[in-house]
């Protein structure tokens, strides 16, 4: 409507739009694009610069403020160099009275939309899943947890949120509310958020599963227009909280670009943008080492003559790998071994004389009761014997020595970093209280047992994106990679060591 009046329309990117296509526009996350034309739901055409070209509309977000000034933007001039000029200033008169205004559009979006999301899960609580557990002959109760998930517990969370932030809402002057406190009250609370990400992929295929038999079909239809739903289809109901919690971090930066630094809201607010980022990074981070479970289960069926618990049993992120020379008593006998250092436990294999691709199963270590000690080049007391690049896990309680060298310095150093890592992630797994399931465990090994079998890969996740192609929600770009979708504070993510430790492995060689 703003473009067929004539207004000029300007969106923010949310994620990277890659193109090879001549007719696409690309741009990063953050760009600030000029829409041209919306008539089409989901497909947009748009001008960055001199580029201009269709972009998917689930990739962008209008900006709150239209009339914003382009000052925090760049102004590109003749040869491509960036316009210090204030005219965008002198244009736009940035006053006081104008901030305020800006700052009063976002409080009033953050309002409106929080409104909008209890209303969402209200309708997914009362509309689906009351009416799914009067059916006891058509859902089990564990069908119905894989298919919603903890969104009842996120419910709850979230009507107590949103009674929090209407006290802070200032109805007469809405620019000076102090919504700050509220997100910083119930960052901890928003952890929920994680368990919900992680059990989206399985909902989404159990919900094509079932939607592949008709009375399931006319069944949630008739739940959606009973409750007087709009017309989306349940998965996409299921997405809203995935999308929510990346909003929030969105909306926090907007809302500090417009508080004055004098304003009693500033310092809560910038700390709410930060702690909302870091939950974000949390469900990024459960969702990686949930990804890693299958990985690690792969690695443990290529592995010969296993013997005690699975891996998964303690562990569930490989820390770091490589070999090392492990001198035992009683006569301080040496041994090559290829080593992977999980957290909680060192497990210790053998290569195979002729097949090197080969590992068999020696034995492992208990971190958790261990100390890691620096041992410096020369005669070492315990063991009697001279050393070089060595270090020492020592168990107090047991007086249980284990000797290990390394054949260069660096090796060693990178040894002993490792172990504080692996400390450092054990402590923060007690402290965000994460944890595998038993289900997921023995999924992972599962699949695993099957692909080792089959001596093929197992493309486990691809009912999930398939599933996300044929959804009709509006908001969820349809060539989105899965991964993406859960880039929740920052669309460029650092990526994980794992397969950078594991690929040097020769049993992941074909």
């Amino acid at each position: 409507q703003l473009i067929s009046d004539g207004s000029v329309v300007y969106a923010e990117a949310l994620w990277d739009h890659v193109t090879m296509d001549d007719q696409e526009l690309g741009f990063k996350a953050g760009d600030v694009i000029e829409v041209m034309d919306a008539t089409n739901k989901e497909w947009w055409w748009g001008r960055i610069l001199d580029s201009e070209g269709w972009f998917p509309a689930s990739f962008v977000r209008l900006r709150v403020n239209q009339d914003e000034p382009m000052e925090d933007y760049p102004l590109k001039v003749d040869g491509g160099k960036e316009d210090d000029s204030s005219s965008g200033t002198r244009r736009f008169g940035m006053g006081q009275t104008t901030k305020d205004q800006m700052r009063t559009n976002v409080i009033n979006e953050i309002i409106s939309t929080e409104r909008d999301y209890i209303k969402h899960l209200k309708d997914i609580c009362e509309g689906y899943i009351k009416q799914c557990r009067k059916r006891a002959d058509m859902f089990t109760e564990e069908q119905l947890k894989t298919i919603f998930g903890n969104i009842e517990d996120i419910y709850r969370c979230q009507k107590k949120f949103v009674k929090a932030l209407e006290k802070k809402f200032n109805k007469d002057h809405p620019h000076l509310s102090e919504v700050g406190s509220c997100f910083l009250e119930y960052q901890t609370e928003f952890q929920i958020y994680s368990e919900y990400c992680n059990n989206h992929p399985n909902a989404c295929m159990e919900l094509s599963r079932l939607t592949k038999v008709n009375k399931y079909v006319y069944f949630f239809e008739a739940c959606r227009l009973l409750q007087k739903m709009i017309d989306i289809s349940l998965d996409g109901f299921l997405l809203t909280p995935v999308q929510k919690i990346c909003k929030y971090p969105l909306q926090l930066a907007e809302l500090l670009k417009y508080t004055n630094p004098q304003h009693r809201d500033f310092k809560d607010v910038e700390a709410a943008l930060n702690a909302m980022k870091n939950v974000a990074r949390l469900i990024n981070e459960r969702k990686r080492r949930l990804e890693n479970i299958d990985k690690i289960a792969q690695w443990q069926s290529s592995i010969e003559d296993w013997e005690g618990e699975d891996v998964l049993v303690r562990s569930s992120e490989l820390i770091y790998s490589g070999e090392l020379t492990k001198i035992s008593h009683p006569q301080a006998k040496s041994q090559q071994r290829m080593f992977f250092l999980f957290d909680h436990q060192l497990v210790c294999c053998k290569k195979d004389l002729l097949r090197r691709d080969i590992l068999y199963y020696k034995s492992r270590i208990n971190v958790d009761d261990m100390e890691i000690v620096d041992v410096e080049d020369g005669k070492d007391k315990d063991f009697n014997i001279s050393v070089k690049n060595a270090f020492k896990l020592y168990c107090r309680d047991t007086e249980e020595v284990h000797l290990f060298c390394a054949k260069k310095p660096e090796q060693k150093q990178r040894w002993l970093k490792a172990f504080e890592n692996e400390r450092r992630q054990v402590q923060l797994d007690q402290e965000t209280g994460f944890s595998i399931t038993e289900v997921q465990k023995k999924q992972a090994m599962l699949n695993a047992s099957k692909q080792h079998h089959s001596g093929k890969p197992k493309a486990v996740t691809r009912p999930y994106y398939d599933f996300l192609m044929r959804q009709k929600h509006p908001t969820l770009p349809t060539t989105l990679p899965q991964q993406q979708v859960f880039m929740l504070a920052e669309p460029k993510r650092k990526p994980s060591n794992f397969w950078q430790n594991i690929s040097r492995l020769t049993p992941f060689r074909k």
